[in-house]
C-alpha cells in the first residue's frame, strides 16, 4: 500500500516538473518574442495579439475592475484625509465665531452703556466686573476700578439701562460694588407716574421692595421707579425699575439693570454743589456806613415823634 503511494506521488512531482518547466519555457519565448526588434517578429507579434486578446478579454474584467477599486480606495483615503483637515478647520473657526460672539456682546453693552443719559452735573469713570461675589446673604461684585480712578465710597453705579447699585468699598484698584438686591442695599425713590415716594429694599431676591409708599392704590404695575436723589447719596432721576406685583402680593420692583450680563459699570461722581457761607449773602450786600448813618438818625426821629 505505501508502494502504490510513494509512485504515486513520484508521478505528481514529475508532472509537476514538467509543467513548471514547459511554463518557464513558455515564458522566457514569449520574453525572448517580444524582445526582438525585427520588422518579420513585430508582424508576428501583432498577429498573436489579434488572435489571442479578444478571446481572453473577458479574462480582463475583473483585471480593470480590481484596478478600478483600488484607484477608488486611493480617492476614498484622499477623502478621508480631507475630511479630517476641515474637520479641524470648521474646530478652529468655531472658537473664532464664539471669540467673534463675545466681542460683538462686549460691543453691544459698550454701546448700551455709552447711550446712558445722564445730568450734566454728573461725571463718571466706567470701569469692568472682575468678580461677583454673590450669595443668599450677600449681593456684590468687585471692578477693576478704584481710589486712584477718582472712585468714592457710597458713589452710585449704572450700566447701560439703569440703577446697579452702590460703592461699598474702595481700594486703590478696586472697589465693591453693592447691588441693589442686597439685603443692606436702601435706596430712596420717587414714582413719576403717580407723585408717589417710597423706599427700594434689598431682600436677595431679583426684586427688591417697594416699602413706605404714602398712598399704595395709586401706584399700579409697570409704573417707573426713579431715584428720588433724598439724602444726597444717590442722584435724582435715575431709573431703577418698573412696578410689579411679587408672588407674595406686596409691590415690587423689576430691574431695570441686566444682572446677568453684568459686565461694564459707570460710577458716578456727582459735582458737589455750590455752598453759601453766612446768611448775609441770602439778605444782600452790605450797606456804605452813611447809609446805615442815616437809617438809624431816621429810626430815632420817627421814636421821638411818636
Amino acid at each position: 500500500m505505501a508502494t502504490g503511494d510513494n509512485e504515486v506521488s513520484a508521478m505528481w512531482r514529475t508532472i509537476r516538473r514538467i509543467l513548471i518547466t514547459g511554463v518557464s519555457v513558455f515564458l522566457l519565448a514569449l520574453f525572448l518574442l517580444w524582445r526582438i526588434d525585427n520588422p518579420r517578429v513585430e508582424t508576428l507579434r501583432i498577429a498573436i495579439l489579434d488572435r489571442v486578446v479578444p478571446n481572453i478579454e473577458w479574462s480582463l474584467n475583473p483585471l480593470t475592475s480590481i484596478n478600478r477599486m483600488i484607484s477608488d480606495y486611493q480617492t476614498l483615503e484622499e477623502v478621508y484625509a480631507q475630511n479630517r483637515e476641515l474637520r479641524r478647520e470648521l474646530q478652529r473657526m468655531k472658537g473664532w465665531r464664539e471669540a467673534a460672539l463675545q466681542l460683538e456682546e462686549k460691543n453691544a453693552r459698550l454701546r448700551a452703556l455709552n447711550n446712558v443719559r445722564l445730568s450734566p452735573r454728573l461725571r463718571f469713570v466706567a470701569g469692568e466686573v472682575i468678580a461677583d461675589s454673590g450669595s443668599p446673604f450677600r449681593q456684590s461684585g468687585l471692578l477693576n476700578i478704584g481710589r486712584i480712578d477718582g472712585v468714592q465710597d457710597g458713589s452710585a453705579t449704572v450700566d447701560g439701562l439703569g440703577l446697579v447699585g452702590r460703592i461699598s468699598g474702595v481700594g486703590d484698584t478696586t472697589s465693591r460694588v453693592i447691588l441693589l438686591t442686597d439685603i443692606n442695599s436702601k435706596v430712596p425713590s420717587i414714582l413719576p407716574d403717580s407723585g408717589q415716594r417710597a423706599l427700594v429694599s434689598g431682600d436677595n431676591t431679583n426684586a427688591p421692595v417697594l416699602d413706605f409708599i404714602e398712598s399704595i392704590e395709586e401706584v399700579r404695575p409697570g409704573d417707573r421707579v426713579m431715584t428720588s436723589g433724598d439724602g444726597g447719596l444717590f442722584p435724582a432721576d435715575i431709573l431703577i425699575g418698573t412696578v410689579a406685583t411679587g408672588p407674595d402680593g406686596r409691590l415690587r420692583v423689576r430691574l431695570a439693570a441686566d444682572y446677568r450680563r453684568l459686565e461694564f459699570i459707570r460710577v458716578l461722581r456727582q459735582a458737589p454743589s455750590e455752598q453759601i457761607v453766612g446768611p448775609g449773602e441770602l439778605i444782600g450786600p452790605a450797606l456804605p456806613g452813611d447809609a446805615l448813618e442815616t437809617i438809624e438818625e431816621s429810626r430815632a426821629t420817627e421814636g421821638a415823634s411818636q
